[in-house]
């Protein structure tokens, strides 16, 4: 049986974040994940947890500016001291809170270096400092997680491809460093046509372990998944079964449709 997350900052945003966790229960929810709780006190938070008899199973590293449009601050070079100290601070609510795993998201390259340097640079310093989150979070028993974001929701992310998060998996070479592949929000838009060996953005597919591409096995074998409500974390073969299985519904009502509008 699939078990759900609410993502807090996605739902229940009729009310104040607080009580958003009350609304979850309420609604038979059982965890919770969010992007950031560093504007709450740890206290004001495990107080909610109790009340509700709710667990979180994710939340972000510090990302930098959010509300200035800073989508994560690993990719950058001159924020590379930034990112090192909100590891730390990361870390103390985590244990805290008694969460198993944080996210990263390295962010969008930019202004500093030059365009054409930019994409090897940015690649450089997000492994140096996965790397060094990788190492402070297994010392703590915690997971991180890296997430490539596709080009829709955050253009010009420095990783909006599953393979480049493997890649760069693979380039940091820690045991304590897993895939998060995002849900698959725009897998029906029919947004372009491509051939099925054509790569695409990591929102477009969740890659089955069995069918990952070329990565080693441990890259592999470190997938995970958000469920559609964009919360926990579940198997990617399910996530990539329930996708072909949509898509055929709807091919199938497209073809009724066709006939129907024939006769």
């Amino acid at each position: 049986m699939p078990k759900f997350a609410a993502n807090l900052t996605m739902l229940f945003n009729e009310v104040p974040f607080l009580d958003r966790f009350a609304a979850a229960a309420n609604a038979g929810f059982k965890a919770v994940e969010f992007l950031f709780p560093y504007a709450f006190s740890i206290s004001d938070i495990q107080k909610r947890l109790k009340d509700n008899d709710l667990q979180i199973v994710l939340h972000n590293l510090p990302a930098g500016n959010w509300e200035a449009g800073e989508r994560g601050i690993a990719c950058l070079p001159d924020r590379v001291a930034e990112f090192r100290e909100g590891v730390p601070r990361a870390i103390e609510y985590a244990k805290a809170l008694n969460v198993p795993q944080l996210n990263c998201l390295v962010g969008i390259p930019t202004a500093g270096v030059s365009a054409e340097q930019r994409p090897e640079q940015a690649r450089a310093t997000i492994i140096e400092n996965l790397r060094f989150a990788a190492n402070a979070l297994k010392k703590e028993s915690i997971r991180l997680l890296v997430e490539p974001c596709n080009s829709y929701d955050i253009p010009g992310f420095a990783l909006n491809r599953s393979k480049e998060g493997l890649d760069v998996i693979q380039a940091v070479g820690s045991d304590n460093v897993f895939l998060q592949v995002r849900h698959l929000s725009h897998a029906a838009h029919g947004r372009r046509t491509r051939r099925d060996d054509q790569e695409e953005p990591a929102a477009d597919r969740a890659y089955p372990a069995r069918r990952q591409p070329a990565a080693t096995s441990r890259a592999r074998a470190k997938s995970t998944t958000r469920s559609c409500s964009g919360c926990s974390t579940r198997s990617a073969i399910k996530a990539g079964s329930a996708a072909s299985t949509s898509r055929s519904t709807a091919r199938k009502r497209a073809s009724a449709g066709c006939r129907a509008s024939a006769a």
